[in-house]
């Protein structure tokens, strides 16, 4: 059953310009000069009920906007959304009992206070019965090991120690969505890794249904199975990050570590990107040689400390699309292992 279904959302703002001219001045006050800006165009889709979803894109592209609309915070300009059978910006207090929101710019603690005083005034607003906000709350410190940290102002926590808050905060009332808007960003790798765990683990256990956007590929490609992918409004692409990947990449980044100096190699469409005396970079064009190959002859010539085999970044993968047009876009992708 779909528990987010959205048909031909559209939000268009409509904002002032700056007239040019001291004249164009003096008319601005009595006829403003205006202009309409499209953020959403029509999109339409529908989530299921326990699925990871990936809403990505550019900079501008309207992932932010849609989240605003599907949480009640912003009123559409036309089309459909329902969120767990409730329209969002007509029934916006009765749907936050059932969701719940992280903005990695934007803090739902009280910054002066420490994380313990926020959880209590949240288990209030949303009226979780005292017992049971006692149980959730332990329940989130020890999975999210905030315990060390709840006396202590918001203030003087690190960044990936807030955004572990945060994210508790977030699901004190049992949330059966959660809706995550560029919740690793500025943290460390160790940080990143950690946060993406705990949603993970969130998932499997309680069937929370993740929306997620952001720019850092490693959220995207840990996190969840489906992605679509936004570009000026509408919806290029929607399918599997699998199938995303495999469609959208051809080539791969070899990096090596040797036991002797390196030499070179010859074979066609691999480049090297950078290399030192016993260490070096390559990009494979593996439509023109397989991986497997170049990976067999390095190991037949080379005396290799290390190796390690990356896809580009997801960045790299968007803009594929957006140069070379989606492929089948409106089609879903079936099921992989």
């Amino acid at each position: 059953m779909s528990i987010i279904e959205v048909q031909e959302l559209a939000k268009t703002f409509i904002v002032r310009e700056k007239p040019a001219g001291l004249r164009g001045s003096f008319r601005a006050l009595f006829r403003p000069v205006t202009r309409e800006i499209q953020a959403v165009r029509g999109i339409s889709f529908a989530i299921e009920q326990g699925e990871r979803v990936a809403f990505i894109g550019p900079n501008g592209a309207g992932k932010s906007t849609t989240i605003k609309v599907l949480t009640g915070i912003m009123y559409p300009t036309s089309g459909q959304a329902q969120v767990l059978g409730r329209i969002p910006w007509k029934e916006r207090q009765r749907l936050a009992y059932d969701i719940g929101a992280v903005f990695g710019q934007k803090s739902q603690l009280w910054y002066h206070l420490p994380p313990a005083d926020s959880f209590d005034l949240l288990g209030r607003i949303y009226e979780v019965p005292p017992s049971v906000h006692r149980e959730r709350l332990k329940y989130l410190v020890e999975l999210f090991e905030i315990g060390d940290h709840l006396q202590t102002p918001v203030r003087k926590l690190s960044l990936g120690e807030r955004m572990r808050c945060e994210i508790a905060a977030s699901l004190l009332h049992h949330p059966k969505i959660l809706f995550l808007d560029e919740p690793t960003i500025g943290v460390d790798v160790v940080v990143k890794q950690r946060i993406r765990d705990l949603i993970l683990n969130l998932n499997q256990k309680e069937g929370v249904t993740i929306f997620l956007t952001s720019h850092d590929a490693g959220d995207v490609e840990t996190l969840c199975k489906r992605a679509m992918v936004i570009n000026h409004g509408e919806v290029i692409y929607d399918g599997k990050v699998s199938a995303l990947k495999r469609h959208y990449i051809h080539s791969k980044t070899i990096s090596l570590k040797l036991g002797e100096a390196w030499q070179g190699i010859d074979l066609p469409g691999v480049e090297v990107i950078k290399h030192t005396e016993y260490g070096v970079k390559l990009e494979v064009d593996t439509t023109a040689v397989p991986i497997d190959q170049v990976v067999a002859q390095l190991l037949a010539r080379y005396s290799i400390v290390d190796i390690n085999v990356d896809n580009p970044p997801m960045e790299e993968i968007i803009a594929r699309i957006y140069e070379v047009g989606p492929n089948q876009s409106s089609e879903r992708a079936p099921d992989e292992e």
